[in-house]
């Protein structure tokens, strides 16, 4: 490994972990974490590492791979430690980002602009977003894109590398037991159909053996627990299995062209992400033209086929931002290289592109000062370093601009993301001002409802039970509740008739894990809870 090596490698360390892992444990739990560290914690506290549960009841929806490396890094930080339940998905993503690395120096044997696409992969704002939360996404897309890597170096070369076919046959079984068939068709299939289009298959016939061999790997690991479940509790397995085929088809149903503002998930590189797909602009300044072309290419047929699919979430262009920010690369590394010569068109898109960055970062201070208000006196650490570090930023971005420096532009946007999750971070705890907060892991502090049985009302949800740190009864009909003994229960709506009529319900407390106030709009009821003790009449 050379000095460059060196280089990128320690600068694409130091950047993952400013983003990735600084104040991991700081923002509370979101409704798929907390569906997550729910089965987590019950493979911990129940022994369900294959028959997994959430709140005791099956849920085979999702592949357990994420969550029993979640489990074990909380076995070792402890089961209320959110650094240590959301670790697993930030060294996922890190893995992710080195991934990209190397694959882009194969793609385009040009170390520099591959450590350009890590960064823009790295700084994109959905890739952020999945890396620093427990969700199950970043796993499966990491370990597909790694098996890519290793399926296009088989692609490329005259000899049979047997490492290579068997790291294939591992990460697609690892990729199936994250999120199942997801990441195929998101991520690989659109790369095999990119890939055959430009660069063609070649040499095939002396390939197919170990192929086989790779996809028997694959189907060995990642069929495996789907299989164990499907042999050892058959009919929960086909009940959840018919449920997920109806939500596919009739749940968060949008239009076909939902995905179209695909490349608004970049975030800080919506502008220049925008451009690059513009082909007829973008293959007149490019040098290497196939590469280009394949991944403009993956990034298209990858929205297509999204886009396809009736349900349609946000979340689920994840893995677009993987070819999108190889495809940008393209354009920063062609305005990096080319800064003191290019043409006046190029020159207006790269000042407005980091001129908008560098405005920001000035304009933070006023901004932050104003917004912050009365709770600066709380808050005036993170805010006095974080408004320092970006103002200084925007007079660099705008004083290289002035020079034709544009590769000290991007590095500076890189730098602002980093200082923004290192330093700013802890200001987003600003809009914790709900009033009412009391949270449920209270609940058993409460001295009438120490020993009690805790039941609940059409459930709870995922984020109240997390909270609790124990499973709760989920009845729907009230002949299911106790005769003889008094009994918790917790009702997220109104009292049902059915129950005040046939108990004594004693109001206990109310809990809200509500961080926000409740008259703002991301305030949510089902965060809220009554509790009662219930005697039968």
């Amino acid at each position: 490994m050379n000095t460059v090596d060196k280089k990128y490698i320690l600068i694409l360390l130091a950047v993952c972990l400013a983003i990735f892992f600084s104040h991991l444990g700081l923002i509370y739990v979101n409704i798929m974490e907390a569906r997550n560290f729910i089965t987590a914690r019950e493979m911990l506290q129940y022994n369900n590492w294959l028959h997994t549960t959430m709140n005791l009841e099956p849920r085979y929806e999702k592949p357990p791979l994420p969550t029993w490396l979640t489990a074990i890094s909380a076995s070792v930080f402890g089961i209320k430690n959110l650094f240590g339940l959301r670790l697993p998905a930030a060294l996922s993503v890190t893995f992710l980002i080195f991934t990209s690395y190397f694959f882009s120096i194969k793609l385009l044997n040009n170390k520099k602009q591959a450590f350009k696409n890590a960064l823009i992969l790295a700084t994109s704002f959905y890739i952020i977003f999945s890396g620093r939360n427990g969700q199950w996404d970043i796993f499966a897309h990491a370990f597909m894109l790694f098996a890519i890597y290793m399926l296009y170096l088989l692609f490329e070369s005259e000899k049979i590398n047997w490492k290579n076919y068997l790291l294939a046959g591992l990460f697609l079984g690892f990729s199936f037991m994250s999120k199942e068939p997801v990441s195929f068709f998101a991520l690989l299939l659109p790369f095999l159909m990119a890939y055959g289009m430009v660069f063609r298959y070649k040499n095939f016939k002396k390939k197919w053996l170990p192929l086989v061999i790779s996809m028997l790997i694959f189907l060995m690991i990642g069929l495996s627990w789907g299989l164990y479940i499907y042999f050892t509790d058959s009919s929960s397995a086909k009940d959840i299995a018919n449920k997920e085929t109806l939500a596919w088809s009739n749940r968060n149903v949008r239009s076909w062209y939902y995905y179209w503002s695909f490349f608004t998930q970049s975030g800080l590189w919506i502008f220049f992400s925008f451009i690059a797909l513009l082909y007829p602009f973008m293959i007149k300044r490019v040098d290497n033209k196939p590469v280009y072309k394949f991944t403009f290419l993956w990034t298209i047929i990858a929205v297509i086929l999204l886009s396809l699919i009736p349900e349609k979430k946000s979340r689920y262009l994840l893995p677009v931002l993987i070819p999108l920010a190889l495809n940008t690369g393209f354009y920063i590394h062609y305005l990096s290289k080319n800064s003191k010569k290019l043409l006046k068109l190029d020159t207006y898109i790269a000042n407005f592109g980091f001129g908008l960055i560098g405005l920001v970062c000035i304009a933070f201070p006023f901004a932050g000062y104003f917004y912050i208000g009365d709770k600066l006196n709380i808050f005036w650490i993170p805010y006095l370093l974080t408004a320092i570090v970006l103002f200084s930023i925007g007079l660099y971005v705008f004083k290289n601009l002035y020079y034709k420096k544009i590769e000290s532009t991007f590095y500076a946007s890189i730098l602002m993301i980093c200082a923004i999750l290192l330093l700013g971070f802890p200001l987003a705890k600003i809009v914790f001002d709900n009033p009412n907060f009391n949270n449920i892991t209270n609940l058993r502090a409460i001295d009438s409802a120490k020993d009690l049985s805790l039941y609940s009302y059409h459930g709870l949800s995922p984020e109240l039970i997390w909270e609790l740190g124990e499973p709760v009864i989920k009845i729907n009909d009230i002949e299911k509740l106790p005769k003889n003994d008094t009994f918790g229960i917790l009702i997220t709506n109104d009292i049902p008739i059915e129950l005040d009529q046939n108990y004594d319900l004693q109001p206990i407390d109310t809990f809200d894990i509500n961080y926000i106030s409740p008259s703002k709009k991301g305030y949510k009821k089902r965060l809220t809870s009554k509790f009662y003790l219930a005697t039968k009449k």
